[in-house]
């Protein structure tokens, strides 16, 4: 239980292993008045900011100054609380101390980064960035994601969040970390979401891209056919049309989709679907084939589409 003191601030409490050892050299006293009892070296080694902050001239018993004194060793305030001061000095420590910890929930990921960008921690940063922004997390968290690298001023990390969230509806659901960005952020985005989807548009506009890719008409007899599927006229390729309507349908739905979603992940869910539905309608012909033919052509497609998304540009200040 923790005690408090007569000015309604917790009592001084000590930090869990590996902070409580009794050789350790200064202390480090957490905004909540958990006071972290640390080694010099391990955080000299792992940032300029101490070996600055170390430099200056040390109070003792003997030369008494302003700083608090405490079984000996001096006692540094830190801002940050308990929580996150004890994730941050994990990283700074040796693995045969203190392994690196899990980073489980959002806020305290932005906690530890403003943190470690505060005092220099460079490598701490590194890890963290690497660890957090990975596509595990990215394909279910894009929206949150690019809340925290916009609030950590995260240029790459912001551009790469953004990228990840055209795979979500252009109007998201709420999520926790909206207060984290500005409204000229989220009409950034938005705008960035538009501009995305107007882009992959073009490939409509005509299927050059198609052509060049194939060739020749000999080389997609599955869009042409020799079956008695239904054909439709209305899309003109190689000169020719009567192409397989289940072709265009696939066409048309998958663009209409990009346009709220423009991205890979767009088409390769709609080659699919379409797949199953070719296979529902037992044609001898299409059946056997249209997996591996149609997937081909969803990977030229999708690559088409992050191509050009790719050229769309985030216009944010950092």
């Amino acid at each position: 239980m923790v005690t408090v003191s007569c000015q309604g601030m917790p009592a001084q409490i000590s930090a869990s292993s590996p902070f409580n050892h009794a050789k350790a050299d200064v202390i480090l006293r957490s905004s909540d008045n958990v006071d972290f009892r640390v080694f010099k070296l391990f955080l000299l080694l792992s940032s300029p900011f101490f070996e600055t902050l170390f430099d200056l001239p040390q109070p003792s018993e003997d030369n008494l100054t302003d700083t608090e004194m405490k079984d000996g060793l001096p006692v540094i305030p830190i801002s940050e609380d308990s929580r996150t001061l004890d994730t941050l000095l994990r990283f700074c420590y040796p693995c045969t101390l203190t392994k690196n910890p899990s980073l489980n929930h959002f806020t305290e990921v932005v906690r530890v980064l403003e943190a470690a960008q505060k005092y220099s921690l460079d490598e701490v940063e590194s890890t963290i960035r690497e660890a957090f922004f990975k596509p595990a997390i990215l394909e279910v968290n894009p929206l949150r994601c690019f809340a925290i690298a916009r609030q950590a001023r995260l240029r790459e990390e912001t551009i790469l969040s953004a990228r990840y969230s055209l795979r979500t509806s252009l109007v998201p659901d709420w999520f926790g970390e909206i207060g984290m960005v500005t409204s000229t952020d989220v009409l950034a985005l938005w705008a960035y979401h538009q501009k995305c989807g107007k882009a992959v548009q073009t490939l409509k506009l005509s299927y050059s891209w198609i052509e060049g890719h194939y060739q020749t008409r000999a080389a997609v007899p599955w869009i042409f056919g020799n079956c008695n599927c239904p054909r439709s006229n209305t899309i003109r390729l190689f000169g020719s049309q009567g192409h397989l309507i289940w072709w265009e349908e696939f066409m048309e739905a998958t663009f209409q989709t990009l346009k709220e979603k423009p991205c890979a992940q767009t088409v390769h869910e709609a080659v699919e679907r379409t797949i199953e539905e070719v296979r529902r309608r037992n044609c001898t012909t299409c059946s056997p084939s249209i997996a591996t033919v149609l997937k081909q052509f969803g990977d030229l497609f999708a690559k088409k589409v992050e191509d050009l998304v790719s050229e769309v540009d985030l216009h944010l200040t950092y």
